[in-house]
C-alpha cells in the first residue's frame, strides 16, 4: 500500500445492507483482501465480497489479533451503524494510529430511532442492554425522561416491560423499533404494563417514555439513597454518613473502588451509580452478606458490582488496582491498612470510618504518620421523649481521609 494510506477500513452497515452504502464504503469492502464481520453482516454485503471473509470468533480477542496481524494489508471490518457507538471501532482504535484506519459510519440505530420518534438526542438517555444486565436501565427511570435502550435480542422488550411494571413504572410508554433502516422496519407502541407485542425481531431497540406511579421508587441522581433501599442486617453505612463518605471518596469517571467490609454494599453501589464508567469491588467475609450485596446491587441498578467473598487482608491480593478505598469494617484487623495503602497509586484516596475506641486509636496513629483529614461525625434525630420530642444521637463516627503522595 502507498505510504500514508489506511490499511484498515471500518465500515458501518444499516439493515438495508449494500443499498445504503456510500461509494467510499462500497469501495473499501470491494478492495479488501479480508472482510471481517458477523455472519449477518457478511451476508448483507455478499455481492461486494471478492476475497477472503472471516466471521468473528468467540472469544472476540482472537479475531482482533488476526486483524492486527494483517497490519499493512487491505482489510475491512464491518460494524452495525456507527463503528464507534458501542461498536468494534472502540476496541480496535486504541491499538492503531489514526493514519492506519479509515471509518465509514452509517447512521446508528439510536440516530434512526430518534428520527422515527422525533426525540432530540441531546435530551434522551441511551442505555445499552446488549449483552448486559437488564438492571442497568434502573438509574435511567426518571419521571418524564426519554430513554433509548439497545436490546440484546427479541426477548428484551418483554423483559423490560415486566421490569418497569414490577418497579412501579407500568404506565411508561414503550416504543419497540425493529429492523431500523431495512425493508422489514416496524415501529409499535404500548404501555409497559400492557405489553403484548411479541413476536419481535432480534434486531430491535426500545424507546421508553418514563412515567412513574405514586409508589414507584425513583433513584435520586445526586443524593444518597434512603437506608430502606438496602436489604441489610444492621451492617449498613447510614444515609447521612454515607453521603459524607461518598463526598470524601470523590467518585471520578472510570475510577475503581475497593469497599472493604462491605456489609450491605451501600458505599460500592452508590459509587457505581455516580457514573456508568465507575467500577467497584465489594469485599465481605460473610457469605450471607455477599449474597445480600449482589441482590442490592441488582435491585438498585448497579449489577456490574464485583462481590468478593474473602477476609482482608489476604483477600485483597489478587484484586485489580484501586483508585480509591473505603474501609467500613476491619480497620482494626492487623495488616488491612498496610495492604490497602500499598495498593493505592499516587493520588489515590483512602477513607476509613471507625466507631470503636480501638479503631479510633489506630486512625489517630495513621493520621499522625500520613496526614490527611480527621473528622468526628455525629448525627442526631428527633424522637419521642415521653409526651414530647427530643434529640436522640446516633453513635459518633470518626472518619479519616488520606491521599497517597
Amino acid at each position: 500500500m502507498a505510504p500514508g494510506t489506511a490499511w484498515l477500513s471500518l465500515v458501518g452497515l444499516g439493515a438495508d445492507g449494500v443499498v445504503g452504502l456510500a461509494p467510499g464504503a462500497r469501495a473499501a469492502i470491494e478492495r479488501a483482501e479480508l472482510v471481517v464481520g458477523s455472519a449477518r453482516q457478511l451476508a448483507l454485503v455478499e455481492p461486494l465480497l471478492h476475497h477472503e471473509r472471516y466471521v468473528w470468533p468467540s472469544p472476540l480477542a482472537e479475531g482482533v489479533a488476526k486483524v492486527l496481524a494483517r497490519r499493512g494489508r487491505p482489510t475491512c471490518v464491518l460494524a452495525s451503524g456507527d463503528p464507534f457507538f458501542f461498536g468494534i471501532g472502540a476496541t480496535l482504535a486504541p491499538q492503531l494510529t489514526r493514519g492506519e484506519f479509515a471509518c465509514h459510519p452509517a447512521p446508528s440505530s439510536v440516530s434512526l430511532a430518534a428520527a422515527r420518534l422525533g426525540w432530540p438526542l441531546q435530551d434522551t438517555e441511551v442505555v445499552s442492554l446488549h449483552g448486559r444486565d437488564l438492571a442497568l436501565v434502573i438509574p435511567a427511570l426518571q419521571p418524564g425522561r426519554r430513554v433509548l435502550a439497545l436490546a440484546w435480542d427479541r426477548r428484551t422488550p418483554a423483559q423490560l416491560g415486566a421490569l418497569l411494571t414490577a418497579r412501579g413504572f407500568g404506565h411508561s410508554q414503550l416504543h419497540v423499533l425493529e429492523e431500523l433502516g431495512g425493508p422489514a422496519e416496524r415501529v409499535r407502541s404500548c404501555t409497559a404494563s400492557s405489553y403484548a407485542l411479541d413476536p419481535v425481531a432480534d434486531l430491535n431497540l426500545i424507546g421508553i417514555d418514563v412515567a412513574a406511579e405514586p409508589a414507584a421508587f425513583v433513584l435520586p441522581r445526586r443524593a444518597s439513597l434512603p437506608d430502606s433501599a438496602f436489604a441489610h442486617d444492621g451492617q449498613l453505612t447510614k444515609q447521612d454518613i454515607r453521603a459524607i463518605t461518598l463526598s470524601a471518596l470523590a467518585p471520578r469517571t472510570g475510577a475503581r473502588l475497593w469497599d472493604i467490609g462491605a456489609g450491605a454494599g451501600s458505599i460500592a453501589i452508590e459509587w457505581l451509580l455516580a457514573d456508568p464508567s465507575c467500577t467497584a469491588v465489594a469485599v465481605e467475609a460473610d457469605a450471607t452478606r455477599c449474597e445480600r450485596i449482589r441482590a442490592n446491587a441488582t435491585s438498585l441498578g448497579a449489577p456490574t458490582l464485583t462481590v468478593v467473598h474473602a477476609t482482608a487482608p489476604d483477600g485483597l491480593l489478587d484484586l485489580p488496582r484501586p483508585d480509591a478505598i473505603f474501609i467500613g469494617g476491619g480497620a482494626s484487623v492487623p495488616g488491612v491498612f498496610e495492604r490497602c495503602w500499598a495498593a493505592l497509586p499516587a493520588g489515590g484516596r483512602l477513607v476509613i470510618n471507625a466507631v470503636s475506641l480501638e479503631s479510633e486509636a489506630r486512625l489517630l496513629g495513621w493520621y499522625a504518620a500520613h496526614g490527611g483529614e480527621l473528622r468526628r461525625l455525629s448525627i442526631e434525630s428527633a424522637a419521642p421523649l415521653g409526651t414530647m420530642t427530643g434529640w436522640r444521637p446516633a453513635m459518633a463516627v470518626v472518619q479519616w481521609r488520606a491521599w497517597k503522595p
